[in-house]
């Protein structure tokens, strides 16, 4: 099966050049989880003194695959995203597996927020954390500090609050100076509120990170290795909170693996 993909030139460096390729019927990124953090970088120093928007990048995995086909408004909202990375190995694999431009591997946002976090002590990027529970926020906070002390979180902020008081959010984040804000405010109003408030924000990056606070703070385990190389992250999340994700899992499930075998290394319309 052929792929269709085009190439993105960012700037001068060879590194920020990169290919996109249809993936369950959303173009992803085909970049490595160190060039993520790199583009992070690039973009964020350029975006200083608010020189320009920011840019929002979206994770794609099998629940956004399926949001994106069973849901027109999702899509539309979606497809916004200024870089869409695989978050999801089941993308990865698809993409090896149906594509000749595949992406090279998954950039779990679980890992890359302390990816990102390394590379922030380096350059003197800094942080806002915006989302969960005022305790799992702190504890998120905590860990990530704790593991790279250089890193800067000049402002963190649970993701319980009214669409009135969006404006003061927005107010202290730009405040603050962050470089990189992350957005844990659950599927879909992490990405409505990232679309619906990406002009007012001073910020280089805009990072969807769905409830990867919880897995940070350590209130979440992660799957064995062997099961997040496998694609079968699902069923351990699945093994340890039935109730909550059974019914999820049962209509999203056969509509990725779909769109996955289907729309993937075609032309789709975004």
């Amino acid at each position: 099966m052929s792929a269709t993909a085009t190439v993105q030139h960012e700037r001068r460096s060879g590194a920020r050049v990169y290919s996109r390729v249809t993936v369950g019927g959303l173009r992803t990124a085909c970049i490595s989880r160190g060039q993520l953090g790199g583009l992070m970088v690039g973009d964020c120093l350029a975006a200083r003194g608010g020189r320009r928007e920011p840019r929002l990048v979206f994770a794609s995995n099998g629940h956004a695959i399926a949001m994106a086909a069973l849901d027109t408004r999702f899509r539309a909202t979606f497809v916004q995203a200024d870089l869409i990375h695989a978050d999801g190995e089941p993308v990865v694999i698809a993409s090896k597996l149906l594509s000749k431009i595949p992406v090279p591997e998954r950039s779990a946002t679980t890992d890359f927020l302390f990816d990102a976090a390394r590379t922030a002590s380096e350059f003197g990027l800094k942080f806002f954390m915006l989302g969960s529970t005022e305790e799992i926020n702190a504890r998120a906070a905590g860990a990530v500090k704790a593991a790279y002390p250089g890193v800067e979180i000049v402002g963190r902020r649970n993701g319980y609050f009214r669409r009135d008081e969006e404006e003061a959010i927005i107010a202290a984040i730009n405040a603050s100076g962050a470089d990189v804000l992350w957005v844990g405010l659950g599927v879909p109003f992490e990405y409505e509120f990232c679309l619906r408030n990406k002009s007012r924000l001073k910020v280089g990056w805009v990072v969807t990170c769905g409830g990867c606070f919880n897995f940070a703070a350590g209130a979440y385990q992660r799957a064995p290795g062997w099961m997040q190389k496998n694609g079968l992250e699902w069923l351990f999340r699945l093994w340890q909170e039935p109730r909550r994700l059974f019914w999820r899992y049962l209509v999203t499930n056969p509509v990725a693996l779909a769109m996955l075998l289907l729309k993937t290394g075609k032309k789709v319309a975004s």
